[in-house]
């Protein structure tokens, strides 16, 4: 694993200006973003190369990851530092054959802790759970628990990461229940000051003992 999954985990948003994303990801660089994703549903196979291809650019200036959310191939194409893995994507073990096994491999569980169980034996490099706070991005996700953080932590290795409507107002909650990572998008990508959002974010982990 390139790096430790801990802190602010950045989940890009919709964006089909190029230009835009990028300059909306610097910001949120400069904001201590410790893990960045790119996630788009576009059915523009060419637009999504060219930013993911742009952001592992911006993302290595910055020594930080990039995971691409469900798209094993444009991961491997454009050597990006990982994959996240949704219910229907391929299995971890077809993603670490195409990958490699210095490549991270992230897993959502929704509110299963079994399912994370399970992928934690077949070697993923991390969990994600949610979603804990009604999201925009998700309204229909089904809501999970905070007692599952502490559970998932008790029983895991591996870094276990939040995601779901997550602000700087419910974020310590998380943390304090056992998130090493926070997944957000709404809340820093829609924040009036991105950067400073991000850096507000970020500090929630330096008081983390």
């Amino acid at each position: 694993m390139l790096t430790a999954i801990k802190g602010l985990y950045a989940i890009t948003p919709e964006c089909a200006d190029t230009a835009a994303l990028l300059d909306q990801v610097k910001q949120v660089l400069r904001g201590g973003a410790q893990l960045i994703q790119y996630r788009s549903k576009s059915e523009n196979v060419a637009l999504k190369h060219e930013q993911a291809t742009e952001l592992r650019a911006l993302c290595r200036t910055f020594h930080v990851p990039l995971i691409i959310n469900d798209d094993m191939r444009l991961a491997a194409l454009i050597d990006a530092d990982g994959v996240h893995l949704g219910e229907t994507d391929p299995s971890l073990k077809e993603a670490r054959i195409n990958l490699g096994p210095d490549k991270i491999i992230g897993v959502s569980c929704y509110q299963d802790l079994d399912r994370a169980l399970q992928f934690a034996e077949q070697g993923a490099d991390y969990v994600a759970f949610g979603s804990f706070y009604p999201s925009p991005t998700k309204p229909q996700a089904r809501p999970c628990p905070l007692s599952l953080l502490t559970q998932a932590k008790a029983k895991l290795q591996i870094p276990v990461v939040a995601i779901g409507g997550i602000t700087p107002d419910n974020a310590p909650a998380l943390i304090q229940a056992g998130a090493d990572a926070l997944a957000v998008i709404s809340a820093l990508f829609e924040a009036a000051d991105i950067e400073l959002a991000a850096h507000i974010f970020s500090s929630l982990f330096a008081t983390k003992h």
